[in-house]
């Protein structure tokens, strides 16, 4: 499905037979898109219905004119719900998804029954990280592949790229397809989000983080005291930044209690 969004075409998946539980969200990471989770939708789809969305720029969906912001990817999934005539979701973000997802909570808390980080977090970036991405910004405009191929590798230790050396390879092939203007953008949006600790702690749902002991990007001290800081239930998984990969079957097993 595609839905005609300002200038743009953002592609859309809504699957799943079951009604037992109210629609689940899923959001994906930056240089990933909507097809991470097609090992997770069949099984999670018996209960609810799944929506799968290809945020600007990313996948299917087209590139995304000027400046991106996580209010405007938030407000892309807000156009697909109302296109969809869906009124409250839960969501699961990974990573930036996880970004985008706080972004919505925060614009409409009233269309949220939970939500989940994963290999996220609510806070912004500390300037040590504005440093790095701006680094990548300007690496992309010299060599693009090069960029996604060192950023993709550096998510995995050294035991995961040789495990998962296929899925590594298709998810860089995926990413190489990517227009330079939006992998530039899209850093530049990280960089500038909000902190959103305050929303989650204010958000009375349910709320749960899932993160990757070995995560290079997010310190998991850091995750533990969040979910302190903001009441959130955390779960805790062997590997590094990308759960929906290293370790899907007990991802899929967390996911499947979403309210």
């Amino acid at each position: 499905m595609k839905l005609q969004y300002k200038d743009n075409e953002i592609f859309y998946t809504i699957t799943g037979t079951g009604h037992t539980k109210i629609p689940l969200v899923l959001l994906h990471g930056f240089l990933e898109d909507m097809t991470i989770w097609d090992d997770f939708k069949k099984g999670l789809g018996k209960e609810r219905q799944i929506i799968c969305i290809d945020l600007a720029g990313h996948g299917r969906s087209k590139d995304f004119s000027g400046s991106h912001s996580m209010q405007e990817m938030a407000n892309i999934v807000a156009a697909v719900l109302n296109e969809t005539g869906i009124q409250k979701v839960s969501l699961a973000g990974h990573s930036m998804g996880g970004y985008v997802g706080l972004e919505f909570l925060d614009n409409f808390p009233m269309m949220v029954k939970e939500i989940m980080l994963i290999n996220s977090t609510p806070s912004e970036d500390t300037v040590e990280r504005k440093k790095i991405r701006d680094r990548s910004i300007d690496i992309v405009a010299t060599n693009k592949d090069a960029f996604i191929s060192m950023a993709i590798s550096n998510l995995f230790s050294a035991e995961s790229r040789e495990v998962f050396k296929d899925e590594i390879d298709h998810f860089k092939q995926a990413a190489f397809r990517l227009n330079i203007e939006n992998i530039q953008q899209t850093p530049k949006a990280m960089r500038d989000r909000k902190d959103h600790t305050a929303t989650l702690k204010k958000f009375e749902g349910g709320k749960r983080f899932i993160a990757g002991e070995d995560d290079t990007l997010i310190e998991i001290t850091d995750i533990q005291k969040l979910a302190i800081a903001t009441n959130s239930d955390l779960t805790i998984l062997e590997g590094g930044h990308n759960s929906w990969m290293e370790m899907s079957e007990k991802l899929y097993k967390n996911m499947l209690f979403i309210d």
